[in-house]
């Protein structure tokens, strides 16, 4: 028979709940994990990893397309959609059973089914966990994590059907390739989807509410993502909306309202990426002093909410709605539980931002328009990727890195790029921020070469009139 008493329970799988759950056992609690659907959550399952092999499938296919231009030839290149989806889905399933193995590894209890606040017993907390209208088990804990995430955002007249109106889940298992399809929201997910589907074939049309895409990010890379996006044939619509979806067989065709100019478009599917909301349903909130915003559960900067010992992390309390910061929040949380002295609330600027269409986005910090607005007085660095060797020998010489600092201490206060694996980049920025350099350090840092990473030192020394090669 199972355990049923723990120092730690946490509610839900994903990113932040596993990464919690095997650091508080790694502390010398005793833990248990309780998942509903699949260990990884999200991230692993449906959305970070599976994405990227879809997108990695998609970078070949378009490399392929060019190879004259590297001085190969290749005849009739196609794809199998469903050998695509196939692959995306293994290398999804290969991580979720690594996360089964580390979790037994450290002596984590797993629980299939949904866990529950039921109310305490002593000093500890009780958890309630069923499975399909059934109990599955009834533990308690001396501490509490909620990670149970979130889920696409539905809005009304644009809901999914998973036939004609997808969400990202249905857009990652195609039945069938659609040769026209309109995305609504360009946030990260949105764009990657629209690039995916784009670079395969398929007629896109991006419709973003608000005056640009990426809107999260510098306004300057926005603009960029953009005119290389629509050079690749992609219709972009900003200050856009969607007002309505009437479906037929097999299309659909949506009213779109831009520019006090309502407008009708027909295509095969619709992919709705208009943001999303956290799971708080069914987790015994009601009666407890935790607070929600809206679909949010509050947290002060250690992750506790307003009922003691219960806490939550990840997409659960917020933005920004990444798989590393909830990871890093669940390190956090439990260290912070554990007692340990050498634990730092997190700071938000320093978690950096990944999009990961072609080309790459990547940012961290604040944008120049965020950094003046803070009332700082700045300089701004930008390197070309058309400046760099490495960049020109991989064939992939479009894009920028831009650097913004603060002029009176050197701080850096954000980094911002657009190309070729500008996502694997933005960690040497991030590092840089979490160790507080200065433009100082990091112009005597010595960047190896030929590499893309040269640029990121060339964007420095250009914020102070010292770029050598541009």
């Amino acid at each position: 028979m199972a355990d049923t008493n723990f120092d730690l329970i946490v509610i839900g799988g994903g990113p932040g709940g596993y990464v919690a759950a095997i650091r508080g056992a790694q502390l010398g609690g005793k833990v248990a994990v309780v998942e509903r659907e699949h260990l990884g959550g999200i991230c692993l399952n449906w959305g970070c990893i599976p994405t990227k092999a879809l997108l990695r499938t998609s970078e070949i296919y378009h490399y392929m397309q060019h190879a004259g231009d590297f001085g190969l030839s290749a005849k009739d290149v196609g794809y199998d959609l469903d050998a695509v989806v196939k692959r995306s889905r293994k290398v999804a399933g290969r991580l979720n059973g690594g996360v089964k193995h580390l979790l037994k590894k450290n002596k984590v209890t797993v629980f299939d089914g949904h866990g529950r606040l039921d109310g305490k017993q002593g000093d500890k907390r009780k958890v309630h966990v069923h499975k399909d209208g059934k109990g599955v088990a009834d533990i308690t804990g001396q501490h509490v994590i909620l990670a149970t995430g979130a889920r696409a955002r539905e809005l009304p007249g644009l809901e999914s059907d998973g036939e004609l109106v997808w969400t990202y889940r249905h857009a990652m298992v195609p039945k069938a390739f659609p040769k026209s399809l309109l995305v609504v929201g360009s946030g990260a997910i949105g764009i990657e989807f629209a690039s995916f589907y784009r670079t395969l074939g398929a007629e896109v049309t991006v419709v973003e509410i608000l005056p640009r895409i990426l809107p999260v990010e510098d306004e300057e890379i926005s603009a960029m993502a953009q005119k290389a996006l629509e050079k690749q044939g992609m219709k972009i619509m900003t200050g856009a909306s969607v007002k309505g979806l009437k479906k037929a067989k097999d299309s659909v065709t949506a009213t779109i309202e831009a520019g006090g100019k309502t407008s009708e478009m027909t295509v095969e599917r619709v992919i709705s990426a208009v943001g999303i909301v956290g799971n708080v349903e069914d987790l015994g909130l009601e009666g407890t002093a935790i607070q929600v915003d809206r679909t949010h559960v509050i947290t002060d900067q250690w992750l506790q909410t307003g009922e003691p010992n219960v806490y939550a992390i990840g997409d659960l309390v917020g933005a920004p709605w990444l798989a590393h910061k909830a990871s890093h929040e669940g390190v956090i949380c439990v260290e912070k539980i554990s007692g340990r002295n050498d634990v730092h609330p997190l700071k938000t600027e320093r978690v950096a931002g990944c999009t990961y269409c072609h080309p790459q986005v990547a940012s961290i910090g604040l944008s120049e328009t965020k950094a003046k607005e803070s009332g700082r007085d700045i300089k701004v660095g930008r390197f070309p990727f058309m400046g760099n060797g490495k960049a020109i020998a991989l064939g992939d010489d479009q894009g920028m890195i831009k650097t913004v600092f603060d002029a009176k201490t050197g701080e850096l206060l954000g980094a911002h790029m657009i190309g070729a694996e500008v996502t694997e980049l933005i960690q040497g920025y991030a590092v840089a921020m979490q160790l507080e350099t200065t433009e100082t350090d990091l112009m005597h840092t010595i960047f190896p070469h030929p590499t893309l990473s040269e640029m990121m030192h060339e964007a420095v020394l250009d914020a102070y009139g010292r770029a050598i090669h541009f």
